[in-house]
């Protein structure tokens, strides 16, 4: 789960964890919510989700991306100008409604981001190992000190049936990775079991996907 195999997958466009649609329960979810829209939406590992576009009509996002094809793709393919820019170990990708950090999310500084308001992780935490998600989630923290809200999917199956990424999750572990929270809530949840999509990219036996608020 080193750098390279992210480089490598983007280059083989081995990207079966990218989806061509707004993510179903992000527009449901996002309107139960209560976060400051002054301040600027995160995006970890973004990858070229159409979400950030989307986000991006309910505040200015920031994403962080380790892939500079991936950061080309989010752009070209929605037919958008940017302009990049080289900061130091990482390439700045500048629009006016969704910049993009790409580099090693793990090197990133506070100062870089700003004042988060809103964390939005759609498949970042679910794309690592164990210790890499602990990791994450306290470079998470570092990155955007309360008061900041975390919307976060996660996706539970049964780990022997398949290697990941993506790993499976469960709730039980997001309560102990965000342990220093001081709210966090089970917001929703999809059954995707049998689903035509899930069995043909995971073919496990059982799949769960869920949605946490999680604030600190």
């Amino acid at each position: 789960m080193q750098s390279e195999f992210w480089h490598n997958c983007w280059q083989q466009q081995r990207i079966g964890f990218h989806q061509d649609e707004i993510h179903p329960l992000l527009p449901v979810v996002f309107s139960q919510l209560n976060w400051e829209p002054s301040k600027v939406i995160f995006a970890p590992l973004c990858g070229k989700s159409l979400d950030l576009w989307w986000l991006a009509e309910q505040g200015k996002v920031i994403g962080a991306e380790l892939s500079e094809l991936a950061c080309q793709q989010f752009y070209q393919e929605q037919e958008q100008s940017f302009s990049v820019s080289a900061q130091g170990d990482f390439q700045r990708f500048n629009h006016p409604a969704v910049g993009i950090w790409q580099g090693d999310y793990f090197a990133l500084k506070p100062e870089q981001l700003g004042e988060i308001g809103l964390i939005y992780d759609r498949a970042a935490l679910i794309a690592l190992p164990l210790q890499m998600r602990i990791d994450y989630v306290k470079q998470l923290k570092n990155l955007c000190p309360a008061p900041v809200s975390l919307l976060l999917l996660s996706l539970e199956y049964p780990q022997e049936e398949m290697s990941g990424p993506p790993f499976s999750v469960t709730e039980l572990e997001v309560r102990q990775l965000f342990d220093f929270a001081s709210s966090i809530e089970l917001v929703a949840m999809r059954n995707l079991t049998g689903r035509p999509f899930a069995q043909r990219q995971f073919n496990v036996s059982s799949l769960v996907e869920k949605a946490f608020w999680i604030r600190w």
